[in-house]
C-alpha cells in the first residue's frame, strides 16, 4: 500500500553553460558519449574535494557509463559528497543502502540517517521513504503519526507517491483523523502529477464515499 519512490536525476547536478573550466568540460564529454574522458577528469576534481565531481564520480560507478558498475565505488564518492551538504548525494546514498543492504538492520539505519541529512536538504523523495520505513517499521520502532508527518512534509513539496501514501491514511488510516476531502485533494494532486497508481485509490473513494466525488463535481 505504502510505496517508496526511487530519486529520479539527472546524470548532473549543473549542465555546462560555457567552456573553460574542467567541470563544464566533463559535462561535455560525457554528453558526447566520452565517457572515460569525463570520469577522469570528475575522478580528480573529487580528490580535490569538489562535491559536484564527487556526485557525478558516484552517478556513473552507479549507472556503469563507460565503467563496469560498481556500487561500493559509488557508495564511498556519494558518502563524500553527502559530507560536503550535497542532499542528492545524501538521498542517493540512503536509497543504496536500503536497496542493496536491506538485509542488514544496520543498513537501514544508515539508510534513515542519511534520508534524514536529504529530507533537510529539500529532497522530498527522503521524506517519503522515511514515511515508509516508519510504516513499516524497518529499521525503525513502527512509528505511524511519524511516518503520517514525513508523507505530508513530501506530499507538500510535490511528491506524488507521498501525496497517494497521505490520502490512504487520511482515508483509511487507523491512528489519525478521517478526512475524506483531504484524501480527494491529494489524489487529485497525485493524479495530476501523473502517478498512475492515484486513479486505483481515486475509484475506491469514489464508490465508498461517493458524495466526496460528487460535491466536487458541483463546485466545479
Amino acid at each position: 500500500m505504502f510505496t517508496i519512490k526511487k530519486m529520479i536525476t539527472a546524470v548532473f547536478v549543473f549542465t555546462a553553460a560555457s567552456l573553460g573550466n574542467p567541470f563544464d568540460e566533463a559535462v561535455d564529454a560525457y554528453n558526447k558519449g566520452n565517457y572515460v574522458q569525463a570520469l577522469n577528469t570528475f575522478y580528480a576534481l573529487a580528490k580535490k574535494g569538489d562535491a559536484k565531481a564527487q556526485y557525478n564520480v558516484a552517478l556513473i560507478y552507479e549507472h556503469g557509463k563507460g565503467v563496469k558498475v560498481d556500487l561500493a565505488e559509488a557508495m564511498t564518492w556519494y558518502e563524500e559528497a553527502a559530507k560536503q551538504g550535497n542532499a542528492a548525494a545524501a538521498y542517493n546514498l540512503g536509497l543504496m543502502y536500503q536497496q542493496h543492504k536491506s538485509a542488514d538492520l544496520q543498513s537501514v539505519k544508515k539508510a534513515i540517517e542519511w534520508y534524514e541529512v536529504a529530507a533537510k536538504g529539500g529532497v522530498k523523495e527522503a521524506y517519503n521513504n522515511l514515511g515508509s520505513l516508519y510504516i513499516l517499521g524497518k529499521g525503525v520502532e513502527k512509528q505511524r503519526r511519524k511516518a503520517f508527518e514525513q508523507f505530508k512534509n513530501a506530499a507538500n513539496l510535490g511528491d506524488s507517491n507521498a501525496q497517494i501514501n497521505l490520502a490512504i491514511m487520511y482515508g483509511w488510516g487507523t491512528d489519525n483523523p478521517k478526512d475524506k476531502m483531504k484524501t480527494f485533494s491529494y489524489l487529485k494532486k497525485a493524479q495530476k502529477a501523473g502517478n498512475p497508481n492515484a486513479d486505483k485509490y481515486m475509484n475506491m473513494l469514489c464508490k465508498e464515499s461517493p458524495w466526496v466525488c460528487e460535491k466536487e463535481a458541483e463546485e466545479k
